[in-house]
């Protein structure tokens, strides 16, 4: 139990934006590792030419490299919402389950088919927003609008409820679950604990104690 809870504290520190990554291959080093881009035509979808011209060496480089890139998430001390309004589908509905919260268009079209490449993970199967829904993939699904962005509008929504809350209740609050969710319940209660207790000299409990009682707004800031 020590491992967790010290771990668990560990993540509440203050967040650094991590360093640039660099591509697996020598040749593109001053590559961005990974870039976001809308693909059209023949290409929309999963772009898998790269990797096919990639050394077995590489591979596994490039793999692990996103490997951590998802546990980076994960791990972010404040809540993230992935907005999932077209295809999410292998290494893209990864990216979604590292996240916190997850909403997708009831359009939409996710699944982990990397099996059907012959690679790994995978499950073969593809679900729309609303059969993801229904088995509990995602926490939201919305019917998609005319602009094709209603997932993404409704994750701004979300973002927008957590936004005011306290934040360093909401970072100590995301420990607590994360890491609760890992052990025993008694575990749990014990990693909640701690995190209530760094929560107390705050500022901000104190704040938000004070605007309950005067009736007005809270004024969180952070400390």
């Amino acid at each position: 139990m020590q491992r967790v809870l010290t771990r668990a504290l560990r993540l509440t520190r203050p967040w650094r934006p991590l360093p640039a990554r660099s591509c697996a291959s020598a040749a593109a080093a001053r590559d961005p590792e990974i870039q976001v881009r809308a693909l059209e035509g023949p290409d929309k979808g999963a772009d898998l030419k790269e990797r096919e011209q990639m050394s077995e060496a590489e591979v596994g480089v490039f793999v692990q490299r996103l490997r951590g890139l998802m546990n980076e998430i994960a791990a972010f001390p404040a809540p993230t919402i992935a907005a999932m309004d077209g295809y999410a589908l292998g290494g893209g509905l990864e990216l979604a389950l590292a996240c916190d919260l997850r909403v997708a268009a009831s359009s939409a079209v996710m699944g982990l088919i990397e099996t059907t490449r012959g690679l790994l993970p995978g499950a073969g199967r593809r679900l729309s927003g609303t059969q993801a829904q229904a088995l509990g993939l995602v926490n939201h699904a919305v019917a998609q609008n005319e602009e094709g962005n209603a997932a993404y509008h409704r994750a701004r929504e979300l973002a927008q409820e957590i936004l005011p809350q306290a934040p360093i209740a909401v970072r100590l609050g995301k420990v607590a679950i994360d890491r609760g969710m890992e052990v025993d319940i008694a575990s749990g209660m014990a990693i909640e604990g701690m995190c209530y207790a760094q929560n107390i000299p705050t500022q901000d409990r104190l704040e938000g104690m004070a605007a309950f009682r005067e009736k007005r707004p809270p004024r969180f800031v952070g400390k």
